[in-house]
């Protein structure tokens, strides 16, 4: 079913690549609750809903698509949704599922046609070099920030952290673990040096198991869309339409840009497009549309693929691991949380991910302005904003920018020229 000879795989590589995804993302399943219940959704509903949503896209990536890429509610529009879209007073939460809800439907109507997948052939090879190169860039810098090692600085916004900090050192020790491992080409090098990181946090005392380990799953009430009709309605009746537009353009490119970087990483882009493009594509759109009716916002496909990918996964059997061990998730709440909450455990595969993405940056063609500064910017932005979309966004304004004045407009597809205009609007007019 997931052809692993003809990608080159084995069963063993998969599940651990699928370990690792699953360690390096599970850290959603707590925050997720905890930005949504900000917005007065409560805690228990958006932790199963979080996992429901994961489950049915990640699983449909790993069936229909045959991808190493794992979905599941994405950080950043999770706080547009709960301190833009609810935050403001306007509208209360059940409301703004129904912008999700409706978001979702056109997400699932745009990847059944060949839309999405025109515009992963359109994205110009060095946007796509500055895409997965930007997120190695990301990932990286929350990795640091995640365990101290970078902190924030009122005059320079960011500096170095206190060293001698339990989570600094911690994550210290994992860095340099994981990375002999690497070194010493054993496979699954991330996986086991999450392993052992775990373990010594365990016997110093910094990895505690007070709340148990098991716990049976709360399931959501209900579902809070109950049909089309009524979350139309409710987009209709509360004028949410920039709300909509919000969601269905920034989860468009944050998905699409995750898939290609994380694809372009273990080589499974076959020259400018992505073979099985709209199953991949769909996994996403159907899953925020079934999240937001149990009480989460806009899934996508989750940068921490790549972390995966770099223990060796190429196919949906990785995919596969990470949905069961979600559905494992729900029935070990405490030890999750436990686990999540030391993110020295988890945050070298992060930062070594990231230095592995960012050889791509080998590609670009620096020698050409007007191909290389838009890839560039695309780069800087995406740490600095902690916004995949919006670096996206500024290289997709400034290429074409450059080619019309460089004389080679002809050379830049329709589809940028659109996206172009629509990425300015969204950045100048509508929240982001």
């Amino acid at each position: 079913m997931f052809k692993l000879k003809e990608n080159q795989t084995t069963v063993k590589t998969e599940i651990i690549a699928g370990l690792t995804t699953f360690l390096t993302m599970v850290y959603i399943v707590v925050v997720n609750p905890v930005i949504l219940s900000d917005a007065g959704v409560p805690f228990e509903q958006v932790f199963a809903a979080t996992i429901i949503a994961a489950v049915v896209g990640t699983l449909w990536m790993a069936f229909f698509a045959n991808y190493p890429i794992a979905i599941a509610p994405g950080m950043g529009l999770n706080a547009y949704f709960a301190y833009s879209v609810v935050g403001n007073g306007n509208i209360d939460y059940t409301t703004a599922f129904a912008a999700v809800f409706v978001a979702g439907i056109i997400f699932i109507i745009l990847s059944l046609t060949s839309f999405r997948q025109k515009l992963i052939e359109a994205i110009p090879d060095n946007l796509k070099f500055g895409i997965s190169a930007g997120i190695g860039l990301f990932i990286a810098f929350i990795g640091l920030r995640m365990t101290g090692l970078i902190t924030s600085h009122p005059t320079n916004l960011v500096a170095l952290g206190d060293l001698t900090s339990a989570s600094a050192i911690m994550a210290m020790i994992g860095l340099i673990v994981t990375l002999i491992l690497m070194v010493l080409n054993i496979t699954g090098a991330l996986f086991y040096g999450m392993i052992i990181t775990g373990l010594i946090a365990f016997f110093s005392g910094q990895l505690s198991f007070d709340s148990g380990i098991l716990a049976a799953p709360t399931l959501p009430e209900g579902l809070i869309i109950y049909n089309p009709i009524s979350a139309i309605g409710e987009v209709i009746a509360h004028g949410l339409y920039a709300v909509v537009f919000s969601f269905l353009l920034v989860t468009i490119f944050d998905t699409t840009g995750t898939m290609v970087g994380v694809a372009q990483q273990a080589g499974l882009m076959k020259g400018k497009s992505l073979p099985r493009a709209r199953e991949a594509l769909l996994s996403d759109s159907v899953a925020s549309t079934v999240g937001s009716m149990f009480g989460t916002s806009p899934t996508t496909a989750f940068i921490e693929s790549s972390s995966g990918v770099a223990a060796g996964g190429r196919t949906g059997l990785t995919s596969l691991t990470v949905g069961v061990l979600f559905i494992a998730a729900a029935f070990f709440g405490p030890l999750v949380n436990a686990v999540s909450g030391i993110s020295a455990i988890t945050a070298p595969a992060l930062i070594i991910v990231g230095s592995l993405m960012l050889g791509n940056i080998a590609h670009i063609k620096w020698g050409e302005l007007d191909e290389a500064f838009p890839a560039f910017l695309i780069i800087l932005t995406m740490p600095l904003t902690s916004s995949i979309a919006t670096g996206i966004a500024l290289g997709f304004i400034t290429h074409p920018i450059l080619k019309i004045f460089k004389g080679k407009w002809r050379e830049v597809h329709p589809l940028v020229y659109i996206f172009a205009v629509l990425f300015l609007f969204q950045l100048m007019f509508l929240p982001h």
